[in-house]
């Protein structure tokens, strides 16, 4: 995911200030009804992710083929409950992470939480169990046994709402508890019903429609697939329907999750991983204020430490390791890596601000990769128009980097910020003149005599007939 910049930690609101500023009542509202969002349900499974996933899923049912040691109905039986595993899982994922208010695939973690990982199993052995109450019912009486099975199929989605809350095997075989939920909904349970069962025949609807359109072994994919596509539809669905009623059932939304806020209300557009953000900025900008830096330079190295190439991460390091008193050597440590880091993301100027930072701290401060050097010193021209800082920093470039490729470039560059922003060009010709007795084909040669074109001086008796 992005992340955009965070503020100076200086400035960045403390814990009280954020919890009264515009995003403080984030928490959705009214969220609108599902009934208003189907489009959203059946796009779900289109979005990247589930997309590559859902094909991979439905390509793997062709490795029965290589089972050669079983025979091939036991060879595609045991493919299909893995595929069918798998997807029943992503959909408990689906359903899990929609009732806490998350949509986008791409906000998803990459890891499954454990608890989520049995849930298939734990509904089959839920349905298990209510089937031979249904059967012992049946014998007792047949009117009463189907009365059974129409409640066992009534409340099989609050059932699984259950599961998804609880993760309890005990707490989800109690009808009581599937009961309650559907309380909790209330007369939209009936409306979830339909649609559940509609999008059931629809999957069986478009196989038919499908299945004469192919034939042989690509069937078996085709029919996984849109297995699959409705399954997760309705795992969308069943989430978004615990997410509508999420403050009944006592659910906490994650970080960034819900954006279906009425009209009247700032709607927060910032992903998950920009609010972490925010908000560990705000936690060390507290710590500062309170005047505990130690604490505040334990929760950004914490975090810098596991996320190396995170620039807010990092940048929020580079900040607090600048107040703190005693952290010089470990400030200048850090942009060894920092600097560098920030040239890579194209933040060019404030590349330039850590460095100055450094070389406020430490006057003999360099970096010691002969790239990320010289990019600097080009980011210093360029960018900050600072030709003074652009030629410290190329200063003995040859001696520190020697034999380096990017020695001519550095030549060059020096060349440049001698004539175009020190009016030098005395000076830019003696480095013309070191670039031509050391590398004479090189393009940056070719390109400093191309600058210097005007400043050459004639050889005499140049330009006569």
């Amino acid at each position: 995911m992005t992340t955009r910049p965070s503020g100076n930690l200086q400035s960045a609101p403390s814990a009280a200030s954020a919890t009264s500023g515009p995003f403080a009542q984030q928490q959705p509202k009214r969220p609108v009804p599902f009934w208003h969002r189907l489009n959203t349900f059946f796009a779900f499974p289109l979005q990247s992710k589930p997309l590559m996933y859902s094909l991979l899923l439905a390509l793997s049912s062709l490795l029965f083929k290589a089972m050669v040691f079983l025979p091939a109905p036991l060879a595609i039986l045991v493919v299909e409950i893995g595929v069918l595993l798998a997807a029943s899982r992503y959909g408990f994922k689906v359903t899990a992470l929609g009732s806490r208010g998350i949509y986008k695939a791409e906000d998803y973690p990459h890891e499954l939480d454990p608890d989520w990982k049995n849930l298939p199993w734990k509904l089959f052995g839920i349905v298990l169990v209510q089937s031979f109450v249904v059967g012992w019912m049946q014998r007792l009486s047949p009117g009463l046994g189907l009365l059974a099975w129409l409640a066992m199929c009534f409340l099989l989605p609050a059932t699984q709402i259950v599961l998804v809350q609880t993760c309890s095997f005990t707490e989800t075989v109690n009808p009581l508890n599937a009961w309650n939920a559907v309380r909790i909904i209330g007369w939209p349970y009936v409306l979830l019903c339909v649609f559940l069962f509609l999008l059931s025949q629809g999957m069986f609807l478009a196989m038919g429609m499908l299945m004469p359109l192919f034939k042989g072994w690509i069937l078996l994919p085709i029919g996984n697939w849109i297995f699959i596509y409705f399954s997760w539809v309705m795992a969308s669905l069943l989430g978004y329907a615990m997410y509508q009623n999420h403050e009944a059932f006592g659910i906490d939304l994650l970080p960034g999750g819900g954006l279906d806020e009425d009209d009247q209300a700032p709607i927060d557009r910032r992903t998950p991983r920009q609010i972490e953000q925010d908000n560990l900025d705000a936690q060390v900008a507290e710590r500062i204020t309170a005047g505990d830096v130690a604490g505040a330079l334990g929760i950004a190295y914490e975090e810098q430490r596991t996320r190396g190439e995170d620039v807010p991460a990092q940048r929020r390091y580079h900040r607090v390791l600048a107040l703190a008193e005693g952290k010089t050597a470990t400030l200048l440590d850090h942009a060894q890596r920092y600097i560098p880091l920030l040239l890579r993301s194209g933040q060019n100027t404030e590349a330039v601000k850590a460095f100055q930072t450094c070389r406020s701290k430490n006057a003999e401060f360099v970096l010691q990769d002969a790239t990320a050097t010289l990019n600097l010193a080009k980011a210093a021209w360029n960018s900050a128009a600072d030709a003074s800082l652009a030629l410290a920093l190329l200063q003995g470039f040859d001696r520190r980097f020697k034999e380096h490729e990017t020695i001519p470039a550095a030549y060059e560059l020096v060349a440049r910020v001698l004539l175009q922003g020190m009016h030098r060009a005395d000076m830019a010709l003696r480095v013309l003149a070191t670039l031509e007795s050391r590398y004479p084909e090189s393009e940056a040669t070719k390109e400093t005599r191309w600058l210097l074109r005007n400043h050459v001086p004639q050889a005499p008796g140049a330009g006569q007939a």
